[in-house]
Parts: structure tokens; sequence; C-alpha cells
């Protein structure tokens, strides 16, 4: 099974920035973690802090991978380009968030991607990977 996780803007920034918010592991390490947990799991890991790259990703491997994590960071708020990509191609996507979008800012309480996806789970940390992580295995 070929599961593809794609994070967007800033979260190459985990473990450091925010901590109170998003925690102080970084997500390389905990990307390594997922990989010995789901070895049966062929996962990738894709990071960018440009819409174009994370689009572009999302053409290339949604047509041939069984499921996407994808994380858009400030996109999902923002992102009709990216809502897009995810409508038009066929592997599931699941939107995953760190912090509970829906307790904080007004302006995040709101994701184009949303509409999109196969599910969202949000407010559950690193933990959120996993979670879609099992979803998308289960399906």
């Amino acid at each position: 099974m070929k599961i593809a996780i794609i994070n967007g803007p800033n979260l190459n920034l985990l473990g450091k920035r925010e901590p109170e918010i998003y925690g102080n592991i970084n997500f390389e390490d905990f990307f390594k973690s997922l990989q010995n947990e789901y070895q049966t799991a062929d996962l990738i890991y894709f990071q960018s802090n440009h819409e174009g790259f994370i689009i572009d990703t999302l053409h290339e491997i949604g047509f041939s991978y069984d499921g996407i994590i994808l994380n858009a960071g400030a996109y999902s708020h923002t992102s009709i380009a990216i809502a897009d990509a995810v409508r038009a191609i066929s592997t599931p996507v699941i939107e995953v968030h760190l912090s509970n979008i829906y307790s904080r800012e007004p302006f995040r309480h709101h994701s184009y991607i949303s509409e999109t996806a196969a599910g969202v789970i949000c407010g559950f940390g690193l933990q959120s990977y996993k979670l879609a992580l099992q979803s998308l295995i289960n399906l």
C-alpha cells in the first residue's frame, strides 16, 4: 500500500515553531517512527512552503497512490487551487491538522480542502497523522 504524506507551509519548522501549539518533535523523526510502526505500508513524505509544488505533487501521485494524508497548513484556509487539485485526483485524501482549527482564530474555521477530502482529522497533534494512516489502511 502506497501512502503519501504531504505537508504545507511552515510544517518544516515542527519542533521549533510554537511548541505549545504544534509540539516539540520534528516531523522527520516522527516520520521515521511511522515507517517503523507501519512497515507494511510504503510511506513517502513531501513538504513544501510553495502552493504550486503541493499541487504538482498531488497531480503526480494522485492517480497511482492508495492514499494521501494532506496537511496543507495555512493553505487549507486560502487555496481553492489545492482544493481543486484534491477534487481532480482519484486517490483518497485525508486532511489533517495538528491543532483543533475550530478552537483557534475564526479565519481558521473554514478549510477549502475539507469539502473535497475523504475525511478530516484535527486537534490530536502528530497523532492526527496516525489516525489518518490507520483510516487509509482500513479503507
